[in-house]
């Protein structure tokens, strides 16, 4: 096997989940085919090293994201940590608010404007 690659399906809303994912830090858009209506087809982009390929269905389905899977992200400092909450947050909803919970420096839980569920880290430092 080669990779494990989260692969997120979107009804419409891929390309503006693509451009909010672009504002973190250490994203970057490897590749991006649209349908002849301006739909994302298919991309994939780079969060710090981790592929994810994003795509908007052709087709109708009666389920969407859930926080039963999520995307986790640990963050190198407190500035890092608030800029990735702040951007993932706006218009989104939180499940864990940012806050100290004993098991990390700081953490939260959202569901982004997208309804993609994130898990956003800063570690205690040594």
């Amino acid at each position: 096997m080669r990779a494990v690659t989260p692969f997120l399906m979107f009804q419409g809303q891929a390309a503006p989940a693509l451009a909010l994912y672009l504002t973190l830090p250490g994203a970057r858009l490897l590749h991006r085919q649209d349908t002849p209506e301006g739909r994302v087809q298919l991309a994939e982009l780079d969060l710090s090293g981790q592929r994810v390929r994003v795509t908007d269905s052709p087709i109708p389905h009666a389920f969407t994201f859930t926080p039963s899977t999520s995307l986790f992200l640990d963050c190198d400092t407190r500035k890092e940590f608030d800029r990735v909450c702040g951007a993932l947050g706006a218009g989104g909803e939180y499940l864990m608010p940012p806050d100290d919970y004993g098991f990390s420096a700081r953490f939260a839980w959202l569901n982004d404007p997208h309804g993609v569920s994130w898990q956003v880290n800063l570690p205690h430092t040594p």
